[in-house]
C-alpha cells in the first residue's frame, strides 16, 4: 500500500518521514536522443551512443547508461519526495543496481520506501532518512534499485 504525505515538499520536514511508509511518484520519459547525449558526455560506451553497433550488442539496441537512469530517478525524487525547504545534504547512496536496461521511449516512475529515520544526537535540529529508491518502467520492470540517505532538517518551533 502506498502512502501520501500530509504536506507538500515545500513544507516537508524530518518529522514527516515515517519508517515503513512507501510512496510512488512519476513519470518521466526518455528519448533516444537524450540517452545518446547523456552517454556521449558521461558514459561513452557504444551501446549507449552508437545505434548500429548497439543493435548487435547483447541489448539489441541503444540503452541508457545506468548513471542516466539514476539521474532520471533523482529528478523524480527531488521533485516529489525530498523536502524543498529542509533538505540539507546526503552522506551517500548504497547498493546501486540496474537489473534491467532503460530504453528509448521508456517512462519511469519511482517507488520510495522509508527504511529508517534517525535524529542526530549532536545536532537535534536534523536527522537522517534512509530509503530504498526503485525506478520502474511502464512494463513494471525494475530498472534501478538503491538505498539513498538524506539529512533533513526538523520543523522549526512554532
Amino acid at each position: 500500500m502506498f502512502h501520501s504525505f500530509d504536506v507538500p515538499p515545500d513544507n516537508r520536514y524530518f518529522e514527516d518521514y515515517t519508517p515503513g511508509h512507501a510512496y510512488e511518484f512519476g513519470s518521466i520519459t526518455v528519448s533516444e536522443a537524450e540517452i545518446i547525449e547523456f552517454a556521449r558526455r558521461f558514459d561513452p560506451q557504444y551501446f549507449h551512443t552508437e545505434p548500429e553497433k548497439a543493435n548487435l550488442s547483447r541489448f539489441g539496441g541503444i540503452v541508457a547508461s545506468g548513471w542516466h537512469t539514476v539521474s532520471l530517478a533523482m529528478r523524480l525524487y527531488v521533485d516529489h519526495y525530498l523536502s524543498h525547504v529542509a533538505s540539507l545534504a546526503s552522506p551517500g547512496t548504497d547498493e546501486v543496481r540496474w537489473p534491467n536496461p532503460v530504453r528509448s521511449g521508456d517512462t519511469l516512475k519511482i517507488r520510495v520506501t522509508i527504511l529508517d529515520v534517525r535524529p542526530f544526537r549532536s545536532k537535534p535540529d536534523r536527522g537522517t532518512v534512509r530509503a530504498r529508491v526503485e525506478a520502474i518502467n511502464q512494463r513494471d520492470e525494475l530498472v534501478l534499485s538503491m538505498i539513498g540517505m538524506s539529512i533533513i532538517g526538523c520543523r522549526p518551533p512554532a
